[in-house]
């Protein structure tokens, strides 16, 4: 059942546009009130966010709808309780036929940064959550090129909580979007030394090597830095022994 869109509309979008807008909170959409109004897609809400009627009521109408001043500690803590509420309203949005335009376009004009990976070659990722439980994991960023998670290239995006834009969101952009799938990475990095390419079994041998000398140093009792040459000498043996053509 919708609640009567009669009530202040523009308080709505004004919490919602300031929340938007502050730094670090690019990578939100702007939930449409319409949506927050629906009581059916906030269902559930009610237990997982403290003073759920209080925040919802500062979200939607405004803290002058709740007689408190300014500067009453309670009007932070109904703060966070309503930045709460909204980031779990987000993280259903943007899996909705609503929300989902809103991502999809902010993603085409890189809100959300590029990949690090050279080979991806400047590839714009979308933002992911490692966990859907709020406080567990800040987001993240995916490159749908080679499917990885990286930390977002801003610092200011370090402490958003990831659950806002759940584990799935970008899967599902791709199924509901096929057509904007990038192909995968044409090149791939490829080590090599002195011009030539090292073979695989070389770091086998160099861990084996690395993990031989730490149990002598183990049994002799001298830590991993008594003598730091001896380890760098037996994984160079190694690294030789594997790529005969390699000529130290």
């Amino acid at each position: 059942r919708m609640v009567d869109s009669d009530s202040p509309a523009s308080a709505a979008a004004n919490w919602i546009a300031e929340f938007c807008d502050r730094p670090g909170n690019e990578f939100f959409c702007k939930v449409d009130e319409d949506y927050i109004r629906d009581r059916f897609n906030l269902t559930g809400l009610g237990t997982a966010v403290p003073n759920y009627h209080r925040a919802m009521k500062l979200l939607l109408d405004g803290p002058e709808q709740l007689d408190l001043a300014s500067d009453d500690p309670q009007l932070e803590t109904l703060q966070r309780s309503a930045e709460l509420l909204y980031g779990l309203i987000h993280v259903r949005f943007i899996m909705s036929v609503q929300g989902m335009p809103q991502m999809v376009a902010k993603w085409m004009l890189g809100h959300f940064g590029v990949c690090r990976r050279v080979f991806c070659e400047k590839q714009r990722v979308l933002p992911v959550g490692l966990s859907d439980i709020p406080g567990e994991a800040t987001v993240k960023v995916y490159c749908p090129r080679c499917m990885e998670v990286y930390v977002p290239n801003s610092s200011r995006h370090l402490h958003v909580d990831g659950a806002y834009f759940g584990t799935g969101f970008p899967h599902l952009l791709f199924l509901s979007h096929p057509e904007c799938r990038p192909k995968p990475p044409a090149n791939q990095f490829a080590p090599s030394l002195y011009g030539f390419k090292i073979h695989p079994l070389a770091y086998q041998l160099q861990q084996a090597a690395a993990a031989g000398a730490q149990r002598q140093h183990r049994d002799s009792g001298i830590g991993t830095s008594g003598n730091p040459g001896s380890t760098a000498v037996t994984a160079g043996a190694a690294a030789a022994a594997a790529c005969p053509a390699f000529k130290p």
